[in-house]
C-alpha cells in the first residue's frame, strides 16, 4: 500500500467508526467519509459520484456487471447474447459460463499470438440480440493493452442494444482510466493493484444503466450492493488513487526502463528464454516470460526460496499443472506456457530490485535444467 492510503485509513478504523447507513453522530461522521471518499474516487475515473457502486474487489465488481446487465436485459426482453474475450480473467469468464447455464448465447472472440483481441472476430460476434459485451482494458497475465475505443465504436455500430464491460484492475498504475474507458458503460477496479487496501473495489456504473444486484437486503449502493459499506476501505482507495493519478506520469517513465532492462537482462542472460506479448504494447509494470525446459512451478519455488517472488498463470487440477488460458487462447505452445512466469513491477520497485532478479533467476534457471534433463 501507499504510506498515505495506509494513514488516510486509520482513524476509519479506530475512533470514527460509525456504520454511515445510521443516524446519529458517529454514523453521520462515517457517512461523510465515505461520501467524500465517493466523490474522489468518481473524479479519478471519469464518473460522477452517483456512478460509483462500492464492491468487495475487482472479482465482484465483473460479476455484477456480467449477470447484473445480461439478466436486466432478459428480464426487459432486449436480447439473449454475451460476448468477451477468450483471455479475460477469471472473475469474468466464470460470470459468463454462469450466463450459458441460464441459457444466454455466449461467444469468447479470439486473441492474436500477440496478447492483443482479433477484432474482426469480435464484430463477427456481435448482433443486435447481443447484451453485454465485457473485454478487458489490460491483460492479467502478459500485460498487453486493449484497443477498447475500437472495441466500443464496434459495439456502437454493430450491437447497439449491448451494454460494453471493461475489466480495468491491471490498467489503473499505467493509464488514465478515466480516459481510456471512458467508452464503457461498466468498469471494474480494484484498489490492491495501486497502492490501496485488500477487498475493496469500484463499478462505474455510467448513466443508471439497467443491472440487478447480486447482494441484496439494506438497499446499499443505490441498492446494487446491499451491506455495511467498508468506510476505511472506501477512504483508503480514494486516497491511493489520488496519490497513483499525480504520480502516474513520473513511476510510468521510470519504471518502463526497469521493466525493460529486466527483460533484455533475461533473454540476453538465459538461453532459450522468451518474452510473451507484445512488449511495445504492454503496460510498464508487466514482464512475463518464460524459460525452455523448466517447469514454472518448480522455478517459482526455488526463487520463493531465495526471496524473490513471482507467479504464474498455470494452476493444478487433479494433480496436473495445466497451461495458462490466457496463453493458450494466445497459441503459445503448451510447452511454452508451462515454462512462462510473470515478473511484476510497482512504484516501489528499484534498480536493486532489477540487479538482484537478473542474478537469482539465471541461476535458479541454470540449476533446475540438468535436474530436469536428468529426470527425462
Amino acid at each position: 500500500m501507499y504510506p498515505e492510503a495506509a494513514a488516510a485509513m486509520r482513524r476509519f478504523q479506530s475512533e470514527t467508526f460509525g456504520n454511515p447507513s445510521g443516524a446519529h453522530a458517529a454514523a453521520r461522521a462515517a457517512k461523510t467519509a465515505l461520501e467524500e471518499a465517493r466523490e474522489q474516487i468518481a473524479a479519478a475515473l471519469g464518473a460522477e459520484p452517483s456512478e460509483i457502486v462500492l464492491t468487495g474487489g475487482g472479482t465482484e465488481a465483473d460479476n455484477l456487471a456480467v449477470k447484473g446487465a445480461a439478466r436486466a436485459a432478459r428480464d426487459a426482453e432486449r436480447g439473449d447474447g454475451v460476448v468477451t474475450t477468450a483471455f479475460e480473467h477469471k472473475g469474468v469468464l466464470a460470470p459468463c459460463a454462469r450466463m450459458a447455464r441460464e441459457g444466454f448465447r455466449v461467444t469468447s472472440v479470439r486473441v492474436d499470438s500477440d496478447g492483443i483481441i482479433d477484432l474482426d472476430a469480435l464484430e463477427a460476434a456481435l448482433d443486435d440480440r447481443t447484451v453485454v459485451v465485457s473485454a478487458m482494458l489490460v491483460n492479467n497475465e502478459v500485460g498487453t493493452i486493449q484497443p477498447l475505443a475500437d472495441v466500443a465504436r464496434l459495439v456502437r455500430a454493430r450491437a447497439p442494444h449491448a451494454l460494453l464491460h471493461t475489466d480495468a484492475v491491471q490498467a489503473v498504475p499505467w493509464l488514465d482510466v478515466a480516459e481510456t474507458a471512458d467508452g464503457a458503460d461498466l468498469v471494474s477496479v480494484s484498489a490492491h493493484k495501486f497502492g490501496g487496501p485488500k477487498g475493496v473495489g469500484v463499478l462505474v456504473r455510467r448513466g443508471d444503466v439497467p443491472i440487478e444486484p447480486l447482494i441484496e437486503g439494506g438497499g446499499q449502493e443505490w441498492g446494487l450492493r446491499s451491506g455495511t459499506a467498508n468506510v476505511a476501505g472506501a477512504v483508503g482507495m480514494a486516497e491511493a488513487l489520488r496519490v497513483t493519478g499525480r504520480r502516474r506520469a513520473d513511476e510510468v517513465a521510470r519504471i518502463r526502463p526497469l521493466r525493460d532492462r529486466l527483460a533484455r537482462g533475461l533473454t540476453e542472460r538465459v538461453p532459450g528464454s522468451f518474452v510473451n506479448g507484445d512488449s511495445a504494447r504492454k503496460i510498464a509494470g508487466n514482464c512475463h516470460v518464460g524459460f525452455s525446459g523448466v517447469e514454472a512451478e518448480t522455478l517459482l519455488v526455488a526463487l520463493d526460496r531465495d526471496g524473490l517472488c513471482a507467479a504464474a498463470g498455470s494452476s493444478c487440477t487433479s494433480g496436473a499443472t495445466e497451461p495458462s488460458h490466457v496463453l493458450a487462447a494466445m497459441g503459445v505452445p503448451r510447452d511454452a506456457a508451462l515454462a512462462s512466469i510473470r515478473l511484476s513491477l510497482g512504484y516501489a520497485s528499484t534498480d536493486a530490485d532489477v540487479d538482484t532478479a537478473l542474478e537469482l533467476l539465471p541461476r535458479a534457471v541454470d540449476r533446475l535444467r540438468p535436474a530436469v534433463t536428468a529426470s527425462r
